[in-house]
């Protein structure tokens, strides 16, 4: 009998994830994917995952979110010790990192590069892809360009490529991926235009560079000031039958992320 999933011209398309798939050298009887999102909640969210992503912040360069988080970081740590539930996309981007070992992270939003450390400091080699306008005084916050972004993950201690695109994320990302067609991120994370029209735009476009194994991170999925994202977040991810998905909704800003398990 042959292995229906290793036979269907689709998947032999979508590259796979060794670090969270298993492949049978004979009949592929269950889908490849070897951890559902429950497995990798559990790498994201709690007192391990904060600890870590808290050692991160305490060495990046200070800013009033940065500064802000740290503080909440360290009083649900002394009030709650290790069995604090929380999760951001922090402490997810640090999990996801450990669990799937990315060769290259790609992410829309970068502002500080805050996100690209916390993968970095676990995969230094990692190949890191940015798309950011670098808009001046963004949400209130300095913005302070890609010069100080890749000066900061290098003095981090980052080893790998870095990518830094200036522009719009509705013409740049699609460029790239013209220019790199067989490239699939094993982490791919939305966190620029928090606007319906342009978040459904970015997750569109890079929805199909996600590999069978591979993460797709959405931010801010129940940001008061953004009570759109979460419906498109719903209706491009959550529905699309390749997407498992998880979500953490019950304090902060809300995180979400989708394991691709096929074609």
């Amino acid at each position: 009998m042959k292995g229906w999933f290793s036979r269907s011209r689709r998947t032999a398309e979508v590259p796979h994830v060794p670090a969270m798939c298993h492949l049978a050298p004979g009949n592929q009887w269950y889908e490849p994917v070897l951890a559902a999102p429950g497995t990798l909640a559990a790498a994201v969210c709690g007192g391990a995952a904060i600890e870590t992503a808290l050692a991160v912040l305490e060495r990046l360069s200070p800013d009033a979110y940065g500064v802000y988080v740290r503080d909440y970081y360290r009083a649900g740590l002394d009030r709650f010790g290790q069995s604090w539930q929380y999760a951001d996309i922090n402490t997810v981007l640090i999990g996801l990192a450990r669990m799937l070992e990315p060769r290259t992270y790609l992410e829309i939003g970068v502002r500080r590069g805050r996100s690209m450390a916390m993968v970095s400091s676990v995969v230094p080699d990692v190949h890191l892809v940015g798309f950011d306008l670098w808009t001046t005084n963004y949400a209130g916050m300095d913005n302070p360009g890609p010069d100080f972004v890749e000066s900061e993950l290098r003095r981090l201690g980052h080893r790998g490529a870095i990518e830094l695109i200036s522009g719009n994320s509705a013409s740049t990302v699609p460029a790239f991926f013209k220019r790199h067609p067989t490239l699939y991120p094993e982490i791919i994370t939305v966190d620029g235009d928090h606007s319906e029209a342009g978040a459904t735009r970015d997750l569109v476009n890079v929805i199909e560079h996600v590999p069978i194994g591979g993460v797709l991170v959405f931010d801010d999925v129940t940001h008061r000031d953004h009570q759109a994202l979460r419906k498109v977040w719903s209706s491009v991810v959550v529905r699309d039958p390749r997407f498992a998905t998880w979500e953490f909704t019950e304090l902060g800003f809300g995180v979400a992320f989708a394991l691709r398990q096929r074609s």
